[in-house]
Parts: structure tokens; C-alpha cells; sequence
């Protein structure tokens, strides 16, 4: 990997060169239904979900954290502002929405367990997206979504 193209991997937070990972979940985590894999981290999670979002339906609803404030159809918690506290009615409604996004936090869980996606990658560059798609693959049919056919 050349000096210039490690840089646009290195993360200044985690001290080392990581890429991140961007999963679209069916409600209740039934499926994956979308994968994008092996962005610099320096990418903003509103601005990996957008070049994703053109892939669906305009009408199409999303539910995502606090990164992906201001995104087009996506729902997220409601943030507290500066000296000000959220009223018990935002409150309940941050705890409805994180009760139902859990599902695809468990899924992304289910992901990282095969460390390929949390830990560093030491093989080549060019094989590491073929690695999390089998993987994702793998966590598909686990969670029996993806059924395959006896022959």
C-alpha cells in the first residue's frame, strides 16, 4: 500500500488504518438487505448512507443513530441541545426507537464475530470485500434468511 493511499485509511481516533462498514437491516433483523464495504473512516456516516440510499425507493423509511442526522426519510433519536434537556415525551420516544433498533445492533454483532470486520486486516487490500460479503453471507444463514436448496 502506497504512503498516500494508507493515509486515506488511518483513523487518528483508533490509531491504526481502518475501514468502515455500512449495513441496511430489515426491521426486527430478518435480513441484510444491503452492504457497503471498505470506506475510508475518515467518510461521515450520513455521506456513505446517501451514496446508499440511491439504491432504493425515494419513499423508502430508514431508522439510524445520531451520525445520521439530517438524512433524507431517516429516522433518528432526538439529540439534546446545548443548556436544554429532551421533554418526557422525546424521552419515550428515544427508548421506542432504540428498543427497536437493538435488533440490528444484535445483527451487527453477528457480523463481528467473525473479527473480520473488528479487528485489523492482514491479508491483501484487494480480497477483504469478498471476505465480508462470505461473511455476511454466513450470518444470513443463521439467521435463516438465506435458505439453500437440497439437491
Amino acid at each position: 500500500m502506497t504512503a498516500r493511499r494508507a493515509k486515506k485509511y488511518y483513523s487518528g481516533k483508533k490509531k491504526q488504518h481502518t475501514r468502515k462498514n455500512q449495513f441496511v437491516g430489515l426491521p426486527e433483523a430478518q435480513d441484510i438487505v444491503d452492504v457497503e464495504v471498505g470506506f475510508p473512516v475518515p467518510t461521515a456516516d450520513i455521506n456513505l448512507f446517501r451514496t446508499q440510499q440511491e439504491k432504493f425507493h425515494i419513499k423508502q423509511g430508514f431508522g439510524g443513530n445520531k451520525g445520521y442526522q439530517g438524512g433524507k426519510n431517516i429516522k433518528t433519536p432526538h439529540k439534546k441541545k446545548r443548556n436544554q434537556e429532551l421533554s418526557d415525551a422525546q424521552k419515550q420516544e428515544n427508548k421506542v426507537f432504540s428498543s427497536n433498533r437493538i435488533y440490528i445492533e444484535h445483527l451487527i454483532r453477528l457480523v463481528k464475530i467473525f473479527q473480520i470486520a473488528s479487528q485489523r486486516f492482514r491479508l491483501k487490500n484487494d480480497v477483504y470485500n469478498d471476505i465480508i460479503f462470505t461473511v455476511c453471507g454466513l450470518v444470513r444463514l443463521r439467521i435463516g434468511s438465506l435458505i439453500l436448496a437440497v439437491t
